[in-house]
């Protein structure tokens, strides 16, 4: 089984890319192993159907560069962290890919499917490093090194940016791998996804990026303070 340096969380497909979408390409390009996991399979999505977002998903894993693609079968609009068996199944996947790093969405969110995902992947990792807590596939405990937050309809200041200039154009493609979601039709009803939402996910990149003069950056929340070994290669701008 491949290790992990880096597993994404989502409740639905797209979530990640939209978040997070460049960093993942930036990190695949310098050989790290990524890995994307969606907790559901957005059944209960107004446009396109469970299959037209699985081939929208692969298709998207395949512009970023993603190693492993994961897909979770639990209810679209019922995720919960107090239900035993939603919780044994994603500490499983944290233990069998043994990830360094792992990303959720921030909890601060028009949909109520990205906040519960925040709270279950935080109680999963937990339980996950709790060496007898038993888990679906009877794995053994694993720690990662780290738990942080991307955002996807947020607009909050970031704790940190990753600089994604040059992988904006392929955070670009990975979205219009989504046209169920994102572009309107004959067949689509109207959403807050169908109205020029790439663009102002684009122009949330551009503001975080210029804001450490940059072109375009992703922003991240942190869950515990970050330790920095030497100030002096801080920058701030």
């Amino acid at each position: 089984m491949t290790k992990l340096d880096i597993l994404a969380f989502g409740a639905h497909p797209d979530d990640v890319e939209i978040g997070m979408g460049g960093t993942i390409a930036l990190y695949s390009k310098r050989g790290f192993n990524i890995g994307v996991c969606n907790l559901t399979l957005a059944e209960l999505s107004s446009n396109g159907t469970v299959e037209t977002r699985q081939r929208e998903a692969s298709a998207a894993s395949d512009i970023l560069g993603v190693k492993k693609r994961i897909q979770l079968e639990l209810p679209d609009r019922g995720l919960t962290f107090y239900t035993a068996d939603q919780l044994q199944q994603i500490v499983s996947i944290i233990r069998m890919y043994k990830p360094k790093l792992v990303f959720a969405p921030f909890h601060i969110d028009r949909h109520p499917d990205h906040g519960m995902t925040t709270s279950i992947i935080k109680e999963a990792i937990f339980n996950s490093g709790i060496r007898n807590y038993r888990c679906e596939s009877k794995l053994p405990a694993h720690r990662i090194e780290a738990y942080y937050l991307y955002m996807i309809n947020a607009y909050e200041r970031p704790d940190f940016i990753v600089d994604i200039s040059l992988e904006i154009e392929t955070k670009k493609r990975a979205l219009a791998a989504f046209k169920s979601q994102f572009d309107k039709s004959d067949q689509s009803v109207e959403t807050p996804l169908t109205n020029g939402y790439i663009e102002k996910v684009v122009a949330r990149e551009r503001l975080f990026g210029s804001e450490a003069g940059v072109g375009f950056a992703e922003g991240f929340k942190t869950t515990k303070p970050i330790l920095v070994e030497n100030l002096l290669e801080m920058r701030e701008e």
